[in-house]
């Protein structure tokens, strides 16, 4: 079997079986930590201090996982980690789409370099930033809620769903509008009913970015929040004098919810990825 691998009919070209190669190496390559991390959270405890480790568990336990989950204060940091990434979806995708379909839509002086000033944002440390909020946030009795959290989330995730909503907006026909206003319909009628269908698969790619950037986003949800952390944040303070096992348990934590969203939204996602391939 030469290169005479086919898809569809079509022979893949020694360029496009190297492409793929790589993309198999890399993806192979991101993805053997975490199931380093599984493995290890998925063993007795006794065997994390083995050497060398076995790649697979031998036997399977779910002593690891049932210590971390039945901790003080895990399954209240996991719910408040859900509602803020939710929030910060909803946000993101509220505050984000107006501004990117402006920009796809309307040409003003400096559109260049609002759009550069919008990418700048995110050279701002989180950390030159942390005092200021949270005494901003205590003024307005915000501090240690989820909203503040949220706020702070949207906030980093914004340039991006900004961005990446123009884009897409950019793609859509303005003839579709137009012919959508001839028949009757507002702009805003039009943009509800032509836009956002037809620019679903990017806004779920959005949507994906952000829930992922708020899911893992750590240093401001520990400095805005005491009492009421969200998961990183709480797996994170405790560290320093927790046993090994219970590190292992806590990383397969946080990524399992990040990875349940991503399968639930990939169709949105390969479907923006294929638009942009066309």
């Amino acid at each position: 079997m030469s290169v005479g691998l086919s898809r569809r009919g079509r022979t893949l070209s020694p360029n496009r079986l190297l492409a793929y190669s790589a993309a198999l190496l890399i993806t192979v390559f991101m993805l053997f930590p975490l199931y380093l991390i599984a493995a290890a959270a998925l063993s007795p405890r006794s065997a994390v201090f083995d050497y060398p480790r076995a790649l697979a568990p031998a036997p399977a336990s779910l002593d690891s996982i049932s210590f971390f989950l039945s901790s003080h204060g895990i399954l209240p940091a996991l719910g408040r980690s859900l509602v803020v990434g939710l929030l910060t979806v909803a946000l993101s995708l509220a505050l984000g789409s107006p501004a990117g379909y402006a920009i796809a839509r309307y040409k003003f002086a400096g559109q260049d370099l609002v759009q550069l000033l919008i990418v700048v944002v995110r050279a701002f440390p989180v950390v030159i930033l942390a005092i200021p909020l949270a005494v901003t946030f205590i003024n307005w009795n915000l501090y240690d809620t989820v909203v503040s959290v949220a706020i702070v989330h949207t906030a980093i995730a914004l340039p991006f769903t900004v961005l990446l909503t123009a884009s897409v907006f950019l793609r859509v026909p303005t003839e579709l509008e137009e012919a959508a206003m001839s028949l009757g319909s507002g702009r805003l009628g039009a943009v509800w009913r032509i836009v956002i269908p037809l620019s679903r698969q990017g806004l779920g790619a959005a949507a994906l970015f952000a829930f992922v950037l708020s899911w893992n986003e750590v240093f401001a949800a520990a400095v805005l929040t005491v009492r009421n952390p969200t998961l990183p944040a709480q797996v994170v303070t405790s560290l320093g004098q927790s046993p090994l096992p219970f590190r292992f348990a806590g990383g397969l934590a946080l990524t399992i919810p990040a990875v349940v969203f991503i399968f639930f939204m990939r169709p949105y996602l390969f479907s923006a990825f294929a638009r942009e391939g066309r």
